[in-house]
């Protein structure tokens, strides 16, 4: 791509991305998030999910510049303790700007408390990489409610009185 010289018509390609990204991001609210990439964006994902499990909703690729149908896209994850997790069904084809992913499912993990963060490659002539941060954490139970000292203390009281209660009954039936 030829980027112009002069300093409005570099204004004007800017003004020309940006009016056609908040269109794209308004017609799909909610849905698709931006990438590092100004002309990649993709689909929200869960912020925790269970490692091996089909996303709640596939995963597109929407890219908003001149791609050839049947180029391929390329997803990875990766993070400072896994540097390349484990994937199924990370390569899709564009079709009409979009590339769906079916059933892509996060094998690998991320670590307690950490996340991936996806690269996105679009094998264009020239390539795009795009990198979504923070994207989602993948764990071997997923999300779960989290335990909390008030909740423990809750419990053990309830059961220790549900002990007291067996006890004093049998003790009872004794007399």
């Amino acid at each position: 791509m030829h980027v112009p010289s002069d300093p409005s018509r570099v204004a004007a390609m800017t003004d020309f991305v940006d009016r056609g990204l908040c269109e794209v991001l308004g017609e799909h609210p909610g849905e698709l998030v931006r990438t590092a990439a100004p002309n990649i964006l993709c689909t929200v994902l869960p912020a925790h999910w269970r490692s091996n499990k089909t996303l709640p909703v596939a995963f597109k690729v929407v890219v908003l510049g001149e791609v050839l149908d049947g180029t391929a896209v390329t997803i990875k994850a990766g993070n400072d303790e896994n540097y390349c997790g484990e994937m199924r069904n990370s390569t899709a084809v564009v079709k009409n700007q979009i590339a769906k992913f079916n059933d892509l499912r996060f094998v690998g993990r991320s670590g307690r408390g950490k996340s991936f963060t996806l690269v996105i490659t679009v094998s264009s002539n020239p390539p795009q990489v795009a990198t979504y941060n923070k994207a989602i954490k993948i764990t071997v139970d997923g999300p779960r409610e989290p335990r909390s000292k008030s909740y423990d203390f809750a419990v053990i009281t309830s059961s220790a009185s549900l002990s007291d209660d067996s006890s004093d009954s049998k003790s009872e039936g004794k007399l």
